[in-house]
């Protein structure tokens, strides 16, 4: 008997370009995942609006993304890619999860806390949009409407996988039934987590007000190399991979390793006699190389309209799975109330 493949839930916020940051981090590992299991990947834009944003950025950033995400090497043969507002269902689940978690719960997530912290200080009011406090629980719905197995996560989305699990097994004990997986997460190892070029302390962000800071995979080779120049390292000169002590450096190493395919020890040992100027004119050719196919693609794809054909075919085999656990939850739920259904 054929051994069912793990199904593989993972989403990016329609906030922000792609950087590289996303590819290394998410897309390279997405790639490779989407051979042995059920991959399901979306751009979350209803998660987007949870902040401000125009509906010019947001209608742009929805389709540049799933063609990036084909540019770089998903096949909608493997994998179902999809925009999370295609499939409503998500929607009523999240409602329904938000009735079974308490305020407590969601007050105590950390980025909460953080983005709350933000938006005060930016704007100096109290004014905290509600979908900033509920973000967890419509992650949750993404994540138990398609029964995920695994949810690749960065260190600061964990928390939420740990919400998640909580209110999936409240569900089954209160329903007396395994109506929900209890999910898995797993953090990618080296290149899980590239770091901002300008304060390489914090993650690499898309949404980042400094364009500087990352790498984006739209970015001319020309504005690749300018970055990479401006990218802080340190005063010492040594080329050494010590996150702590030289993060700026390590981040550079990390960027390099994982696009050449080699070990950290290796690219140490490639740029010891280098110097800080050398080992960034590197990393630049070797970024260059790897986005210049990519963009390629990427180009193609909005210019033939294939994206729009992509889109609803992904939003359609998405649906499917998602219509056939939202009436499962209904019945079990009480929702359904016609016999027809039950």
């Amino acid at each position: 008997m054929e051994q069912k493949k793990p199904t593989i839930v993972s989403g990016i916020t329609a906030t922000g370009q792609l950087t590289l940051g996303n590819y290394i981090g998410a897309i390279k590992n997405f790639i490779e995942l989407q051979k042995d299991n059920n991959l399901i990947i979306f751009v979350a834009n209803l998660h987007a609006i949870t902040i401000p944003i125009s509906k010019e950025e947001l209608r742009n950033n929805i389709k540049n993304m799933i063609a990036l995400y084909y540019a770089c090497g998903l096949d909608p043969q493997k994998a179902i890619i999809f925009v999370q507002s295609d499939v409503l269902e998500v929607t009523l689940l999240a409602h329904i999860l938000l009735c079974n978690t308490t305020i407590g719960e969601l007050s105590r997530m950390t980025q909460f806390k953080d983005k709350s912290i933000k938006m005060k200080a930016e704007n100096g009011t109290e004014f905290i949009p509600t979908g900033l406090l509920t973000y967890p629980t419509l992650m949750a719905a993404d994540i138990l409407l398609y029964d995920a197995d695994l949810v690749p996560v960065g260190k600061d989305q964990k928390q939420h996988i740990e919400l998640t699990r909580n209110i999936s097994e409240r569900m089954n004990n209160l329903y007396q039934q395994d109506l929900f997986k209890i999910p898995t997460d797993f953090i990618a190892p080296i290149g899980g987590k590239i770091m901002d070029l300008q304060n390489p302390t914090k993650k690499m962000s898309k949404s980042s007000n400094d364009p500087k800071s990352f790498i984006g995979l739209l970015d001319a080779p020309e504005v690749i190399r300018k970055k990479i120049r401006s990218a802080v390292t340190d005063s010492e000169g040594k080329i050494a991979y010590n996150p702590e002590q030289k993060p700026g450096v390590s981040n550079l190493l990390t960027i390099y390793a994982v696009l050449k395919k080699v070990t950290i020890e290796a690219a140490v040992k490639e740029f010891v006699q280098h110097d800080y100027g050398q080992l960034k004119e590197q990393v630049a050719n070797t970024i260059i190389e790897v986005l210049e196919p990519i963009q390629k693609k990427y180009h193609k794809l909005m210019q033939d309209q294939t994206i729009d054909e992509l889109i609803d075919l992904g939003a359609t085999k998405a649906r499917a799975i998602a219509n056939k656990k939202i009436t499962k939850v209904k019945n079990v739920v009480g929702l359904n109330y016609k016999k027809s259904s039950l």
